[in-house]
């Protein structure tokens, strides 16, 4: 469930958005934080206040980097309460700062390096989750060039793994520049290191 857009509540008014939610919801709830999307960003204490509801398992936290609010959040959590990376290009420093996990675009087109990550930094293999982050950022990056799910959907068909690269109006089909440079990044992660 994302922050409601364009109205632009205040954090109580969220709060008491979500708190009405899991009232009557079946199933607990992710809350989706995108601010460059809805317009209202919420810092830390507020995503604390919304990880504390009953029936709130976790948020995905796509900021648009990394600044102080995230460190905080990550720093305090409440219990039962997971933040999920959801800025493709940030998802190894997110975990390596305690997120569980990720939802994220780009991990349709490299999900066993994303699984393996995730895995390197839970290890402790802070050398492999370098590498492969490094990597994985470039490809975020690629897939990123243009409005996303465009140049995913168009790598997935030139891999052939969809039918149609197509997209709804008023996105644009991906430009093959962009699958090809996606393409590329993908085919050097896979050629580095374990787990090709």
């Amino acid at each position: 469930m994302t922050v409601p857009s364009f109205v632009r509540p205040s954090a109580e008014g969220v709060l008491a958005h979500f708190a009405r939610l899991v009232e009557v919801s079946p199933v607990p709830l992710i809350v989706y934080h995108v601010p460059y999307r809805t317009g209202r960003p919420l810092d830390a204490d507020s995503l604390r206040a919304l990880g504390s509801l009953a029936g709130v398992a976790g948020v995905k936290y796509a900021a648009g980097g990394i600044d102080a609010e995230t460190v905080a959040l990550l720093g305090r959590l409440p219990d039962g309460f997971s933040v999920l990376a959801g800025d493709d290009a940030y998802v190894s420093p997110m975990l390596a700062l305690g997120a569980s996990g990720a939802v994220l675009a780009s991990a349709h087109l490299a999900t066993e390096r994303f699984v393996e990550l995730a895995a390197a930094w839970r290890a402790g293999d802070i050398g492999r989750a370098r590498e492969l982050g490094h990597g994985l950022a470039r490809v975020s990056a690629a897939a990123f060039a243009e409005p996303n799910p465009a140049v995913v959907k168009g790598v997935l068909h030139a891999q052939g793994r969809i039918p149609v690269p197509d997209v709804r109006l008023p996105l644009l089909p991906a430009s093959g520049r962009a699958v090809a440079t996606t393409l590329e990044a993908l085919a050097s992660l896979r050629g580095a290191g374990p787990g090709r």
